[in-house]
């Protein structure tokens, strides 16, 4: 149990710049106690003590303004970064390694029994407020963006972003921020190039619009010369500057 709180410290001394030594870890990081509730929570789960669990579990809420189901299976490292309003429901699993901020939800869709809550595999990072919702997987590495909506899973590496969630796997996404590689996460699931993939989208289509009508007026200048007779538009002409402005 001492190891497992001494991994804990170390991993929150490393991921948090705001934490300055262990004893005010152990003291202030409300992550760490909700985790030490949740093992003696889940200990007691195990053991068919169910009501003793889930009272565990309820004062753990109480104390720290994040509530884990007591069955709830969790690795090695995982932080709870703030962590008030994060809630894990009954079958969800998290890795090693994983990352979960303020606001998060672990949560199912469906009444009927069985898994119902998503699985976190190793090294997941879950943004601010994100919403995962489903039995399905978020693959290793894969980062969610804050208040993100996902629904469906996630392949590894990969970043979800927006309501719902689209998946982002482009290999400029893959690139994490440099001071956020060093230290093997990105904070709040931010990383360079993250941008919705649909304003990507918009943007590129604008873009591609406006270099044909430059290629159209060239063309037109082009027949005049030669003393063809070319019939202007009437519309107005696009104006991209604005319309990307709209997108942003």
């Amino acid at each position: 149990m001492f190891e497992r709180i001494r991994e804990d410290v170390a991993t929150i001394l490393e991921r948090d710049p705001a934490a300055k030594s262990g004893l005010e870890v152990l003291l202030c990081c409300a992550g760490l106690h909700a985790l030490a509730f949740h093992r003696i929570g889940h200990g007691l789960w195990n053991a068919g003590f169910r009501t003793l669990a889930r009272w565990f579990s309820h004062v753990g809420r109480f104390l720290t303004g994040i509530e884990i189901h007591p069955a709830v299976r969790i690795g090695r490292r995982v932080f709870i970064d703030h962590g008030m309003g994060v809630v894990i429901g009954e079958t969800a699993e998290i890795g090693d390694d994983c990352t979960i901020y303020q606001g998060v939800t672990l949560g199912g869709t469906s009444l009927e029994p069985g898994k119902r809550h998503p699985t976190l595999e190793a090294g997941v990072v879950i943004g601010a407020g994100a919403k995962v919702l489903g039995p399905f997987t978020v693959g290793a590495g894969a980062r969610i963006g804050s208040n993100s909506v996902v629904v469906k899973a996630v392949p590894a590496g990969a970043t979800a972003v927006g309501v719902p969630a689209r998946i982002i796997v482009e290999g400029e996404d893959q690139r994490r921020e440099a001071h956020a590689a060093q230290m093997g996460f990105s904070a709040y699931a931010v990383t360079q190039g993250g941008d919705d993939p649909v304003s990507l989208a918009l943007h590129r289509l604008i873009d591609h619009v406006a270099a044909q009508d430059r290629v159209i007026e060239e063309l037109q200048g082009a027949l005049k010369g030669l003393g063809a007779k070319v019939v202007q538009s009437s519309g107005e002409p696009l104006d991209a500057p604005s319309l990307n402005r709209i997108v942003d």
